[in-house]
């Protein structure tokens, strides 16, 4: 559709005609927005929890008995609480324009209309995720499951940004078999990291109400088994950047790794030597999700890249047509 066939169209023509039909900057910018939304939400939630905020808002979907927001008299925690909920509003909006930013592309850009789609239908599940972590009091396997999800969330929106970069998936990129390896089995002990890291944070301190159960682990051992999967995945991923500088591959995204990996084990370190203070603690959920970031990106590289920025657009044309 060209210029004067939008200014004579109706509105809905005129904002069709104002969607991206390929990716442009207007997509990245807000993949980007996804990405860091969904860490941002990460860090509150951990801030709502090392505040001792969790039922700050003690009910949901209402705040309180009779309130859909906090009142005077629940002070500072139903703040906390009440402001983390309203960040779902922000990512709802930024979802939207996700959507609609590939909304035109679909066709051709199947895969990130499927990554915006989900993140989409995830919105409404982690809600009452939330809810219900808040209505079983916090019950520690409940809130780990809603960070699994954010993790999972994570990970989807890293795959998004790093799909309107590099393309649509391709075949596989032509790496040794034993990198390729390496990367899938680091990629799995991010995993089994990032459960036993939940699980130690359930049996730590730090429930977001001091009436919470605990999940009964003796944090001392727990601290142990969750340590040694993530000094597994250093190991693997020391490898991998020694790897991909030996065989000419792309090394940004395993220094980026590895990178994360050093800030996540210092402060990992430093907390369970000084007794878990809250900035500590917070600051090594973020890293988390920092974490499953880079492993993405890093996963993704086995693909081989293609960059469809000019056939996408003929594409897009043609089927507008």
């Amino acid at each position: 559709m060209t210029n004067a066939q939008a200014s004579s169209a109706g509105p809905l023509a005129r904002v069709w005609s104002l969607l991206p039909s390929r990716v442009d900057r207007r997509v990245r910018i807000i993949a980007w927005a996804s990405l860091v939304c969904q860490l941002v939400l990460v860090g509150t939630g951990g801030l709502v929890r090392l505040t001792g905020s969790g039922l700050g808002c003690p009910t949901w979907p209402e705040c309180t008995a009779g309130s859909l927001v906090t009142t005077p008299e629940m002070g500072l925690h139903g703040i906390i609480e009440f402001g983390n909920r309203l960040l779902t509003f922000v990512l709802v909006i930024i979802v939207i324009l996700a959507f609609f930013a590939v909304f035109r592309m679909r066709k051709v850009r199947r895969d990130l209309f499927w990554l915006t789609l989900i993140q989409a239908l995830s919105i409404p599940f982690q809600a009452v995720l939330g809810g219900i972590s808040v209505l079983a009091k916090l019950n520690p396997y409940v809130v780990g499951s809603h960070f699994i999800v954010s993790m999972v969330l994570v990970r989807i929106t890293a795959t998004l940004v790093y799909r309107v970069y590099h393309g649509p998936r391709g075949t596989s990129a032509a790496t040794p078999p034993w990198y390729a390896l390496t990367t899938r089995v680091a990629a799995v002990f991010v995993g089994i990291t990032v459960v036993l890291g939940i699980l130690t944070t359930g049996a730590g301190p730090h429930a977001g109400d001091a009436d919470t159960h605990r999940n009964g682990f003796d944090p001392k051992v727990i601290e142990v088994l969750h340590a040694v999967p993530a000094f597994a995945v250093f190991a693997l991923t020391l490898v991998l950047v020694a790897g991909a500088a030996r065989l000419g591959l792309p090394r940004l995204f395993p220094i980026l790794l590895l990178a994360v990996e050093v800030a996540q084990i210092t402060v990992g370190l430093v907390q369970a030597n000084t007794g878990l203070p809250p900035l500590l603690v917070g600051s090594h959920l973020v890293l988390a999700g920092l974490l499953v970031a880079a492993m993405t990106a890093v996963a993704h590289t086995l693909e081989s890249d293609t960059d469809l920025t000019k056939p996408v657009e003929v594409a897009a044309v043609a089927a507008e047509r």
